[in-house]
């Protein structure tokens, strides 16, 4: 097997492609079209990837910057139409009754993560979800690291006033970060 060909094994790689474009998109449906959009590129640029580079990496930065150039086209549009209508970005999907109490906990973290801001929400994703360090998941936002950081603790701690606010302070853990 040729060894360049291994090196460009994106089937390793859907998973957490798909985990960080829903944490972007926001939906199921539009975080496939993302992975797919964000696949295309890369295979048309596959000849600028490097084979002794993070090709975890470099999908995931490729994935962000599609997310980017999707919502520039989208807003261009709306200005070019006139239209201010929803983009549907805070679609929900259906919700179930949970048959247990872990289920319905794991919701609510959910819906507190898909609520922070979103450049909160793709560095702490990359982060604790993604696992990247600081240093590769600023360079995948094309952020500095400082950059990066300040904007992890701000979603930390937004995420910890949601729990307190909730009455549960002390019962969210936030990967990565410290309980003070």
């Amino acid at each position: 097997m040729d060894p360049n060909k291994r090196s460009f094994d994106v089937i390793a790689q859907l998973a957490a492609l798909r985990r960080y474009a829903r944490s972007l998109a926001r939906n199921s449906v539009d975080a496939e079209d993302l992975v797919h959009d964000a696949l295309v590129k890369a295979y048309e640029k596959r000849s600028t990837f490097h084979s002794g580079g993070n090709l975890r990496n470099w999908l995931l930065s490729i994935v962000h910057n599609t997310h980017l150039d999707g919502r520039r086209s989208a807003l261009a549009r709306r200005r070019r139409d006139d239209l201010f209508a929803d983009d549907g970005s805070t679609a929900t999907e259906p919700s179930y009754p949970a048959a247990q109490e872990h289920s319905v906990r794991l919701q609510q973290v959910r819906e507190a993560f898909m609520t922070l801001p979103e450049d909160q929400r793709e560095a702490l994703q990359l982060v604790a979800v993604e696992d990247l360090s600081y240093q590769e998941a600023a360079d995948t936002l094309g952020i500095p690291v400082g950059t990066l950081m300040s904007r992890i603790s701000r979603a930390r701690a937004r995420l910890r006033s949601m729990e307190d606010d909730k009455g549960r302070g002390g019962h969210l853990k936030i990967v990565g970060g410290k309980d003070e």
